[in-house]
C-alpha cells in the first residue's frame, strides 16, 4: 500500500494519542467525507476548565481538517445531571443559573472555534428541544427504543447501583437525553459522529442506536482518553483549586504556572494533546528533555502555547514578566497589581504610612505584628538564621527598620519566612 500523501483528521488524532475508543468504519469515513460532528459541555459553571481543553481542541482540530463542528452546551441535560464519573447526584441549577453560564462558555468557545468560516462551527443549547417535550411522548417515541437490563449494565450505571444511595431516576434517565441530543442533531444538522471524553462511550453508543432504530441511518462514535496525570492527582486541580480558562478565576499568570510546572513524564503527552505543534518539533522537545530536564524547554514550551492560544499574546508576556521577576531580587520592578496576582491569596495585613515615616519601624516588630513571629526575638533569630525574606532580599541585619523604600509603589510590602510562607503588608493612607 503506497503511503497517505495527506494526513487526514483520524491520522491527526492518532499520533496524538487522543483516541480512545471508536467505533468501526470511522477511519475510512472520515478519509472520503467531510463530516459535521458535536461534543456536548457541562454548564455547571460559568467557565470551562482545563479538563474541557481535550474535547474544545478536538473540535478545532476536527474544524481544521474541513469537518463542521457543534458544540452542544447542556442547558436542558444540565438540568438534569449526567452521572457519567460521578460518586453522588449533582445538585440540580435553577433555570436562570443555567442561562448565566452559557453565556461564559459561549464566549470561551469563541477563542479556538472559527464561527464564521465555510464550515463554520455552531454552538446550541439543547434546552431549546428538550424542555419543550412531552413526557408521555418522549417515553412513546424514545423510551420504548431503550432496555433498563442493557442501561444498568452501562459502567457509570453500574458504579452508581453499588454507591450506597444509588442513582435517581431523574440521572438515570440521563442516557436518554443525550441519545435523544444525538438524534435531533442528526435530523437538524447531518450530524453522523459524538466525541466525548471515554465515560460517555455508553451514552454515545445509546445515540447512534436510537439513529440506527428509529431513522435507518448510520452514525459515529469517538471518545478521548481522561487525561489524568502520572502524579495520581486529577487534572486542572491545584493546592489553590481548579484551573479554569476564564481569567477573572485564574490568572493568566497561574494558568502559566500551572503548565510549566507538568511533570516530566506528563509534558510530551500533554504538548501533543493541547498544543498545535506539529509531530516533529514535539519530539524535538522530547528529546531536550532526555538531554538536558533540568532546562525545562518542553514545559516552557507547554506553557507558552497554551497561554497564547486560551489568553492570546499579550497575557502571555505579561504572565512571562512576572514569572521571570517574581522569584529574583528584582520583583520591585513589578506593580503592585502584578505581585498580587501571584500572591493575592496570602495571608496579608494592614499598615499605616504614617508609622513608617522619619527611620521607619523594626522589621523584626513587623514581622510579630503580622504574626510571621511568635515575638520580636524570636523575628531576630529567623532573620540571623537567614530565613526573612522582603521584597525577596533575605534580611540577616536584626536591627533592619522598614522604610516606604522598602516597599512596592508604596501599596503594599512583600515578606516571605522560609522557601514559601509568603505574607502581604497593604499601606493604607494616613
Amino acid at each position: 500500500m503506497g503511503k497517505r500523501l495527506r494526513m487526514s483528521l483520524f491520522d491527526e488524532f492518532q499520533w496524538r494519542g487522543m483516541i480512545f475508543q471508536t467505533t468501526p468504519e470511522l477511519e475510512s469515513v472520515l478519509q472520503r467525507e467531510k463530516v459535521t460532528a458535536y461534543i456536548g459541555f457541562d454548564p455547571s459553571a460559568i467557565s470551562l476548565h482545563v479538563g474541557s481543553l481535550l474535547p474544545i481542541l478536538a473540535l478545532a482540530r476536527l474544524q481544521k481538517y474541513g469537518h463542521t463542528p457543534i458544540a452542544i452546551v447542556g442547558g436542558g441535560t444540565g438540568l438534569i445531571g449526567d452521572p457519567s464519573g460521578k460518586t453522588d447526584e449533582r445538585p440540580l441549577l435553577a433555570l436562570e443559573e443555567v442561562e448565566k453560564n452559557l453565556q461564559g462558555i459561549r464566549e470561551q468557545l469563541n477563542r479556538f472555534l472559527d464561527f464564521n468560516g465555510k464550515n463554520s462551527a455552531l454552538v446550541v443549547n439543547n434546552a431549546e428541544w428538550l424542555t419543550t417535550l412531552n413526557f408521555t411522548d418522549f417515553l412513546r417515541d424514545v423510551g420504548k427504543f431503550f432496555s433498563v437490563n442493557s442501561m444498568i449494565s452501562k459502567e457509570s450505571v453500574k458504579r452508581r447501583l453499588q454507591h450506597q444511595e444509588g442513582i435517581t431516576f431523574t440521572e438515570f434517565s440521563y442516557m436518554l437525553l443525550q441519545a435523544y441530543d444525538f438524534l435531533t442533531l442528526y435530523d437538524r444538522h447531518n450530524c453522523i459522529l459524538q466525541m466525548g471524553g471515554s465515560d460517555q462511550w455508553g451514552n454515545i453508543v445509546a445515540g447512534i442506536d436510537l439513529i440506527r432504530r428509529t431513522r435507518g441511518g448510520k452514525a459515529y462514535g469517538l471518545v478521548l482518553p481522561l487525561v489524568i496525570s502520572t502524579s495520581g492527582t486529577k487534572f486542572g486541580k491545584t493546592e489553590a483549586g481548579t484551573v479554569w480558562l476564564d481569567p477573572n478565576r485564574t490568572s493568566p499568570y497561574h494558568f502559566y504556572q500551572f503548565w510549566l510546572n507538568t511533570d516530566d513524564c506528563d509534558v510530551i503527552t500533554y504538548l501533543k494533546y493541547f498544543t498545535w505543534l506539529p509531530e516533529n518539533g514535539i519530539a524535538e522537545l522530547e528529546r531536550a528533555l532526555t538531554k538536558a530536564p533540568e532546562k525545562r524547554e518542553a514545559q516552557r514550551a507547554l506553557a507558552e502555547e497554551v497561554t497564547r492560544m486560551t489568553h492570546g499574546s499579550s497575557a502571555l508576556q505579561r504572565a512571562e514578566h512576572i514569572s521571570q521577576l517574581f522569584f529574583s531580587e528584582e520583583v520591585g520592578r513589578l506593580s503592585a497589581e502584578e505581585v498580587l496576582e501571584v500572591v493575592g491569596d496570602a495571608p496579608s495585613s494592614e499598615i499605616r504610612a504614617s508609622q513608617l515615616t522619619s527611620d521607619g519601624m523594626e522589621l523584626a516588630e513587623l514581622l510579630h505584628n503580622v504574626g510571621l513571629a511568635t515575638s520580636k526575638s524570636d523575628a531576630r533569630r529567623s532573620m540571623k538564621g537567614g530565613g526573612i525574606y522582603l521584597k525577596n532580599m533575605r534580611i540577616t541585619d536584626i536591627s533592619y527598620r522598614v522604610t516606604l523604600a522598602d516597599s512596592i509603589e508604596k501599596k503594599l510590602f512583600l515578606l516571605r519566612k522560609g522557601k514559601k510562607q509568603h505574607h502581604v503588608v497593604r499601606v493604607l493612607n494616613g
